[in-house]
């Protein structure tokens, strides 16, 4: 059969399908429409409708790229979002090509130590083919489990396309759960233990970013049936920003909208995670990425971690001081709050810095309290502004040393230090001005000649200066440290910014 004219009563369904496939496949027609229109002349012989099915499968498989497995049947809600049904084979249908609508959702995972366990097992080559077949294979059961359509990108990645956030979720933790051989999803519809070969590979972790659920974020699928656009990109910093905050561990970061969304998808029904509190929303506030402010959340799946659901209202608090440019005074009362509380309800810990600080060589949770409180009295009480903030830098070099710190907590700590540490500089030049002018009434008799004389030894002249920064001389100490904030507040924008610079 070289023309659809020869078509006739002997013409069997396997000549038929073998001239529509040497069409598609010379890309005559590449969508189902096309297929349609070109068998027009003959689709009301019913003989040709299996045969226009199977060129369906045909086309599918050749231009639907990412998403070429899914069907009506196996995944009826993507199907419902992606696909313009045909009125008269409603199995089949056209992939739409920009898709800007709401209930669609990206998940990006990336699988920790990935790489070390190729190097590993470069002379094993069955344990590679093992994971090779795990990720291609259960990967996308799991994924069809949850409702969901997945795709092994770039080696050690995933990428998950759901048409709700709770999907999303549940198959970007079920995956976790797989490869971590963990039980937080705890879903008997859901296949997450391992079997066969699998049973014999490592624990991996997983990060991963979840973007979606907003009309203005569009999806591009490519002619080749490819990812592209906005959404895809936001999940993929999103991922990128949690494997920053844990590069070893699990981690789940979301948008904030998919968090709302979330929300109402489970206000009556609610999925397995919910009806069990297996999982906890911490608000992470706005992330700069690329020139691009996102309010995010982080998905705490940890009991050990859940500490976090404690921290809300002071961080919250914090968020909503730098956002109000609060930075006189309130933005540094909310961020010792912050750390005092985290101090109160995370795991005791005990850490040995390089040399003592305020007299203590071993800091633990109660120690670090009282640092905020020494931070706080000089900083409300004492206006020594200088002795505040190397408290707060003593407290960040406290934090880097104790195990498993949150990262997103010690990111505001050190963004606040820093803004704060340009003010110091033009501070410290107006003291410095105002000490030079008032020495003589700060030192008197043997000090005022001591001080002199040691401008030419640094050390001994750094101490006196040092104490004379704390004298009563020193007038509206606190009016001068506000009104440097007040004049220079532009400088003081702060946002948490992740990615490439």
């Amino acid at each position: 059969m070289k023309d659809l004219n020869d078509f006739n009563d002997n013409t069997s369904e396997y000549e038929l399908f073998s001239h529509i496939y040497d069409k598609a496949t010379a890309r005559e027609f590449t969508t189902f429409s096309a297929l349609k229109e070109y068998l027009s002349p003959i689709i009301k012989d019913k003989r040709t409708h299996p045969v226009v099915m199977k060129g369906f499968d045909l086309i599918k498989s050749l231009n639907w790229g990412f998403f070429s497995g899914i069907s009506k049947n196996t995944h009826g809600k993507i199907w419902r979002e992606l696909v313009i049904p045909d009125p008269h084979f409603p199995e089949a249908g056209n992939l739409k090509r920009t898709i800007s609508i709401s209930n669609l959702y990206i998940a990006m995972l990336d699988i920790h130590g990935y790489t070390k366990f190729c190097q590993d097992s470069r002379k094993n080559l069955s344990m590679l083919h093992t994971l090779d077949r795990s990720i291609n294979r259960e990967i996308r059961t799991i994924s069809t489990q949850c409702h969901c359509v997945s795709q092994r990108e770039r080696g050690d990645e995933i990428v998950i396309v759901a048409a709700s956030a709770t999907d999303a979720l549940m198959a970007a933790l079920s995956i976790s759960d797989f490869f971590a051989n963990t039980n937080v999803v705890d879903d008997p519809a859901i296949s997450t233990q391992r079997s066969g070969d699998a049973a014999i590979l490592p624990t991996f972790k997983i990060s991963a970013g979840i973007a979606g659920g907003n009309t203005s974020i569009p999806l591009i699928i490519t002619e080749a049936g490819n990812l592209s656009g906005f959404l895809l990109n936001t999940a993929a910093r999103l991922q990128s920003r949690a494997n920053e905050l844990s590069p070893k561990e699990s981690r789940v970061m979301t948008t904030k909208q998919m968090y709302i969304n979330f929300v109402k998808e489970n206000s009556v029904n609610k999925c397995s995670l919910l009806k069990k509190d297996k999982i906890y929303f911490f608000d992470t506030g706005l992330i700069e990425f690329k020139g691009v402010m996102l309010p995010t959340c982080e998905v705490v799946f940890k009991e050990s971690e859940r500490y976090k659901e404690k921290l809300s209202e002071e961080i919250n608090k914090l968020y909503v001081s730098i956002r109000d440019s609060l930075w006189e005074q309130k933005v540094f009362l909310d961020l010792m709050d912050l750390i005092v509380k985290t101090a109160v309800v995370m795991p005791q810990f005990g850490v040995s810095p390089k040399k003592a600080i305020s007299g203590i060589l071993l800091v633990t949770n109660d120690t670090t309290i009282q640092l905020c409180e020494i931070a706080v009295k000089a900083y409300l009480q004492d206006e020594d502004y200088f002795h505040a903030m190397e408290t707060l830098d003593h407290l960040i070099e406290i934090m880097e040393l104790i195990p498993n710190f949150d990262r997103l907590i010690l990111d505001y700590v050190k963004g606040v230090a820093d803004k704060y540490g340009l003010m110091m500089k033009l501070y410290e030049e107006c003291i410095d001005k105002q000490i030079d002018d008032k020495i003589e009434n700060i030192f008197d008799g043997n000090n005022l000649k001591t001080y002199y004389a040691a401008k030419n030894g640094v050390v001994v002249y750094e101490k006196l200066r040092k104490a004379a920064k704390k004298s009563p001389e020193l007038i509206m100490k606190k009016n001068l440290w506000y009104n440097l904030i007040k004049q220079n507040k532009e400088k003081m924008t702060m946002t948490i910014y992740s990615g490439k610079k």
